[in-house]
């Protein structure tokens, strides 16, 4: 099978087997030439780690600790007239790759939010590394099953309130354009906190935590994002940004339950992800931010944020550096006053002519294109694959 890209506005539906083993490599090879992190957490679960910031932090946890890991995702497995998904390429590669340096690594793909991928998870824990350490959720996902209540919750990306119109562009092509989101139900702002708070999270940390499979002192964190006021609308105030209040909530909740600083939320920077690529206005703001930050020399991607976050919070001595709302803010350089004033300047200045002139645009499809397993100057593109890659049987 040859395969190449194929770009549908903000989703990519190919992915290249080589090409992810090459995406996985790189973000390896940065952990390796940094400095080995100490008294780093020894057994990590990630939920949520086929790709964006999951996929970095199982990186860091095994190629910056040296540390067990157990990633749970939900990704499509290849057959041999379909290829997978790009995620399941990148469990596999990392998994070899951690296998191959004499690392624990063990996957389950499946549904994170079911009572059964919970128990399976758990026994297999149990039996192999006895107990956690650290506990990342990272997850992303358009739909739960509550097993509770046997109910489906599709999650949205509207602004609250009212209506919003505002720039956009898309992936496949070099053109702004008006896009108008029409305000959420309050069904759709539930169903969204249903889908995207901290409800899965704390099942996940108290089932661990019933069947004896969390360490003492263990430690959890969850990804969250703010943003600034250009994206407020569709973001921090629109309905993603009541599920991210609610993961809050949820931190606070697990604190009084397990102890102080054992829950932590960490506000990250805007990164190209498969989620982030489809949030209207996320990608021109992106495009803007790289610019600017990229002149600066205070760029940072996935992999360097979440070697950061171990580094300078996870794996610190004196533990994780909290803002005033108790949380870790991986979005410190993003935020900066110059920073913001510049993008606001130039995202209210730039139009379809000016878009290379103003914007990182180039750098943000390379980025998008190599979450797929594309743009990498090793992979023979030319070259006929096999589409099947299999992950070992956890089990």
């Amino acid at each position: 099978m040859f395969i190449k890209p194929r770009i549908r506005s903000f989703v990519c539906t190919t992915a290249h087997p080589d090409g992810c083993v090459a995406h996985v490599r790189q973000q390896m090879r940065y952990v390796m030439s940094k400095p080995l992190l100490p008294s780093a957490p020894q057994r990590v679960l990630v939920i949520g780690a086929s790709s964006g910031y999951g996929l970095a932090s199982r990186i860091v946890a095994a190629f910056g600790g040296r540390a067990s890991t157990v990633g749970v995702f939900f990704e499509r497995e290849g057959t041999k007239k379909k290829l997978a998904s790009a995620g399941w390429y990148n469990s596999a590669a990392f998994e070899a790759a951690a296998i191959k340096e004499g690392l624990y690594a063990k996957s389950f793909n499946g549904d994170a939010f079911s009572e059964e991928m919970k128990k399976r998870v758990t026994s297999i824990i149990r039996r192999d590394l006895g107990q956690i350490d650290l506990i990342v959720y990272s997850v992303a996902s358009p739909r739960r099953l509550d097993p509770a209540r046997g109910k489906i919750y599709k999650s949205t990306l509207k602004p609250i309130g009212s209506s919003l119109v505002t720039k956009s562009i898309c992936t496949d092509k070099k053109e702004i354009e008006s896009v108008t989101l029409e305000a959420a139900t309050w069904e759709e702002v539930f169903h969204t906190i249903k889908v995207m708070g901290g409800e899965d999270w704390k099942i996940w940390i108290s089932s661990m935590a019933d069947a004896g499979a969390l360490s003492e002192g263990f430690r959890t964190v969850a990804y969250s994002y703010l943003g600034p006021g250009l994206t407020r609308a569709i973001y921090a105030q629109g309905t993603i940004g009541r599920a991210k209040i609610d993961l809050e909530r949820t931190a606070r909740e697990l604190n009084k339950q397990f102890g102080d600083r054992t829950a932590f939320i960490s506000i990250n920077k805007a990164v190209v992800t498969q989620a982030s690529s489809a949030i209207p206005a996320v990608p021109l703001y992106i495009s803007i931010l790289f610019k600017v930050m990229k002149e600066r020399g205070i760029h940072e991607g996935c992999i360097e944020q979440m070697y950061r976050l171990f580094r300078d919070h996870l794996c610190s001595p004196r533990g994780p550096r909290l803002d005033t709302e108790g949380r870790i803010r991986l979005d410190d350089l993003e935020m900066r006053e110059d920073i913001q004033t510049e993008v606001t300047k130039i995202w209210r200045a730039i139009t379809t002519d000016t878009i290379d002139k103003l914007s990182d645009f180039k750098g943000y499809q390379k980025e998008f294109y190599h979450l797929f397993g594309f743009g990498f100057p090793e992979v023979d593109y030319s070259k006929e694959i096999n589409p099947v890659h299999y992950l070992p049987d956890p089990t």
